[in-house]
């Protein structure tokens, strides 16, 4: 999600700036005006060229450990800024480091936590800061640390199975176009002299493949970076706002990984709305940041007509119904929370039933794959070996 950059006045005049997500430059106007800020700029940040290489990237992983680390020091007494110190020391992530480093100063300089980790948004996301500026106000900043220690954990070990499930076939495939390659460009050029001097008539498996091996030889400093820079344009694409829509719309629907996914997306969010509204963070509020956290344009747009919808006084759960994306168990559950008022309970039972859901389609997902994955590339280089073979045969069979 892509930072602006503001300057604005608050309620006394004073003038104030800072940085914050948003889809675009109206979504992020109209939440600064919902807390009564009045605009007078607002920019896109260009995001500076980096390979994040040497440590130079903070992982949800790192976050995890420090919510973690942090929500056992403040329980047992320790003061904020001691709290902060110590985790720079123990961080092994020097960029993360800084930051840390940052923070600190900004809270002995008089900020607020919540602000001070506001102003890194690409480490410490809306929810975290939403969360961490709740547990300030009720004063039990120790608990919600633990809460959301609990929940970038769940996050965490949801996303790597996932990735996990997806990872596999993604290289195994690549391991293999690598090895057609190589045979195409280099072991079937040795056989073209030989298929010429036979003299017979070459089967179309065969010729084909000889003229893909003269192509690439030929043209291969145009063709084989085209097989990186196709996929980056790609991912590229679906990085905006128009391909986001189309690649989240369209994986949903996929026979297998679409159910995964959509159980994911259940998963999460309900698992983000109930750790925010059991921490005490008001409905629209946490349905904002749920939204902004969901991770799917098409469950972001669903979760963003029920913000609108309860502002106008409906229900949670008509405005989920409607839009087709959650199934009616996860509906139905939801509208019994309301009714009973342990929403936040509720939400927490439907994300322990998904994420276990989830671990079952990436295990189904797995198993189905790998036997797949395994006969795609025995018939790729099995034909390729045949290719190969066949003009041989023909001239064996002539020859009887």
């Amino acid at each position: 999600m892509p930072t602006f950059m503001y300057k604005a006045k608050n309620f006394d005049g004073k003038a104030i700036s800072g940085e914050v997500e948003g889809d675009n430059e109206s979504q992020v106007r109209a939440r600064l005006r919902e807390k009564g800020f009045y605009v007078t700029q607002i920019e896109k940040k260009k995001q500076a060229f980096s390979l994040n290489l040497f440590g130079g990237g903070v992982s949800s992983k790192d976050v995890s450990i420090f919510a973690q680390m942090f929500s056992v020091m403040m329980g047992a007494g320790v003061p904020l800024v001691r709290c902060l110190a110590i985790l720079q020391g123990q961080t092994e992530n020097t960029h993360f480091a800084k930051i840390i480093n940052t923070v600190r100063s900004d809270v002995e300089g008089g900020a607020t936590l919540s602000s001070a980790l506001g102003k890194h948004p690409r480490v410490f996301d809306s929810l975290f800061v939403n969360l961490v500026r709740a547990g300030e106000a009720g004063g039990i900043l120790d608990g919600i640390l633990r809460r959301l220690a609990t929940y970038l954990e769940s996050s965490e070990a949801l996303k790597s199975k996932v990735k996990g499930a997806l990872t596999y076939p993604v290289v195994i495939l690549s391991i293999a176009g690598l090895v057609v390659l190589a045979l195409i460009m280099f072991v079937l050029p040795q056989f073209k002299s030989i298929f010429e001097s036979m003299n017979v008539e070459l089967p179309f498996i065969t010729q084909f493949l000889l003229n893909l091996s003269d192509v690439l030889i030929s043209y291969w400093m145009v063709i084989i970076p085209s097989l990186g820079l196709v996929p980056w344009a790609i991912m590229e694409f679906f990085k905006t706002e128009k391909g986001a829509k189309i690649y989240d719309t369209n994986i949903l629907k996929m026979p297998a990984i679409g159910n995964m996914m959509r159980k994911m997306a259940v998963a999460r969010f309900t698992r983000t709305l109930g750790t925010m509204i059991s921490s005490g963070v008001p409905i629209l509020q946490a349905l904002e940041v749920t939204a902004a956290t969901a991770g799917n344009v098409v469950i972001k747009e669903a979760v963003d007509n029920t913000r609108t919808s309860i502002r106008e006084g409906e229900s949670i759960a008509e405005p989920l119904r409607t839009s087709n994306v959650f199934p009616p168990m996860v509906v139905q559950m939801i509208a019994v929370g309301e009714e009973t008022g342990e929403l936040d309970q509720m939400l927490m039972k439907i994300a322990d039933f998904y994420e276990v859901e989830v671990d079952n389609a990436v295990k189904g997902l797995t198993s189905i794959i790998e036997p797949i994955v395994i006969v795609f590339m025995g018939l790729v280089i099995g034909g390729i070996v045949l290719a190969v073979f066949m003009p041989m045969l023909t001239l064996v069979n002539g020859a009887q």
